[in-house]
């Protein structure tokens, strides 16, 4: 007999259709395969598709697949995946505990529907790389990383995914910036990241803190439009660095170039002064050193579902696409 599941497409990070980062989001995923997962996944084709079933000592659980792979953690699809249970009346406002591979992290919905993750505590170093290379990479002069650089070297920040921070002047260079994937994937493998975030305080909304621009060749994801996970991580990294004169929350953007405008809220809970004491320390006596991160960060948006329908599942073991 055929089996069927729901399935979605949400946009997170936007509360308008066809923006934001599109998640594939299988509300009731209980009972099925990783080969199944992961067919499903590459179906859709979303970067990341989210697939809950009950948790075990937690409220939920979350896995998460890209057509190519499974990963840890993916911040969008955890938005998707609460504010479509949250639109359907699944669950309420309230903190939920969520089993990720990461770890058990909270999420929590306030009653706008925007869809908070809390992620692991900060761990942030700078890293020894060739600037030269890194702007060749980007296909920049080395002159659009120098300029911040000195006070905002490139680094090393993660809070559940690693992602390599590479700062850049001005917005006018971000929007240049033409990818070698297989010179970042080499940089990303070198510097044990799953992707390169490059950014500029040079941003398109005066409320924005920082415009992004988010490359994960690895996960096979040429560029993800609107990034959750390396936006707390980067927020982290910020705050760490003395380098943010807000408060919280702030507002991250990104997606511009993909025609799919979104924006990330970034809670570092400005717990960045001790960080940022160390931090001056750690890089005054070695340039790799890690500065753990003293308190969570939260990364939090609202979501729109696009598409709702069922989707027909592979039998176990059946490398067959699935037919939507």
């Amino acid at each position: 007999m055929t089996e069927t599941r729901r399935v979605q497409l949400v946009d997170a990070f936007t509360e308008e259709p066809m923006a934001g980062n599109p998640a594939g989001v299988l509300p009731d995923a209980t009972g099925l395969t990783d080969d199944q997962m992961g067919a499903i996944a590459a179906e859709l084709g979303a970067s990341e598709t989210a697939f809950v079933t009950p948790g075990e000592g937690a409220d939920r659980r979350l896995r998460y697949f890209t057509p190519e792979r499974e990963v840890d953690l993916c911040g969008h699809a955890t938005v998707a995946a609460f504010a479509s249970l949250y639109d359907r009346a699944i669950i309420s406002t309230g903190t939920y505990a969520v089993e990720t591979a990461v770890s058990v992290l909270d999420v929590d919905i306030d009653p706008d529907g925007t869809v908070w993750l809390t992620q692991s505590p900060p761990d942030l170093r700078t890293v020894d790389v060739d600037v030269d290379r890194v702007a060749a990479a980007l296909d920049l002069e080395t002159h659009a990383l120098t300029e911040v650089g000195e006070d905002l070297p490139i680094g090393r920040a993660s809070t559940g995914l690693p992602f390599l921070v590479v700062p850049v002047g001005y917005f006018e260079q971000l929007s240049s910036v033409d990818p070698d994937l297989e010179a970042i994937a080499a940089l990303c493998e070198e510097t044990d990241t799953e992707g390169l975030y490059a950014c500029t305080f040079d941003t398109l909304s005066a409320e924005s803190t920082l415009h992004g621009r988010a490359f994960a060749p690895l996960a096979g994801i040429p560029e993800d439009p609107v990034t959750g996970t390396a936006s707390g991580a980067v927020g982290a990294y910020l705050r760490s660095r003395g380098a943010l004169d807000r408060a919280d929350p702030l507002v991250f953007e990104q997606g511009h170039f993909l025609g799919r405008p979104g924006r990330v809220l970034v809670d570092t809970a400005s717990g960045g002064e001790a960080e940022t004491d160390r931090a001056e320390t750690d890089r005054a006596d070695t340039e790799d050193a890690a500065v753990p991160g003293e308190r969570a960060v939260r990364v939090g948006g609202q979501a729109v579902t696009t598409l709702d329908g069922e989707i027909t599942v592979p039998a176990a073991d059946d490398d067959d696409i699935v037919e939507a």
